[in-house]
């Protein structure tokens, strides 16, 4: 997936396809992340679809739940949804980050390599 540190570094058209892809992915990880808290709230809760969205939205973006929880199972559901946001929220900032973090590491090495 990333090029070995004996070849060049990538041209700035590939680089933006590689981080294309990896913004792809990181978009697909929330998606599919938003769908588990939406569908969790809706089927502990009992909230609307718009309400579940709007606590799953708030609790995956680090704002906290916006609607009262009243069930047991809901309030266990909302607990392991807000760490499991927080794990998603950290591998979507390393899908990101890794390509950028890899070029600049690439970069350095070559540079050191010269001398």
């Amino acid at each position: 997936m990333y090029e070995h540190r004996a070849q060049p570094l990538l041209s700035s058209h590939l680089f933006l396809h590689r981080m294309l892809r990896h913004g792809l992915v990181a978009l697909c990880l929330i998606f599919v992340s938003l769908g588990i808290g939406v569908i969790g709230y809706h089927v502990t809760e009992g909230f609307s679809w718009l309400d579940a969205l709007l606590n799953a939205s708030m609790i995956l973006g680090g704002m906290g739940p916006v609607n009262e929880l009243h069930t047991v199972v809901g309030k266990l559901f909302a607990s392991g949804y807000a760490l499991f946001s927080g794990v998603a929220f950290l591998a979507t900032v390393g899908i990101l980050v890794a390509p950028l973090a890899h070029r600049l590491l690439h970069r350095l090495h070559l540079e050191a390599g010269k001398q």
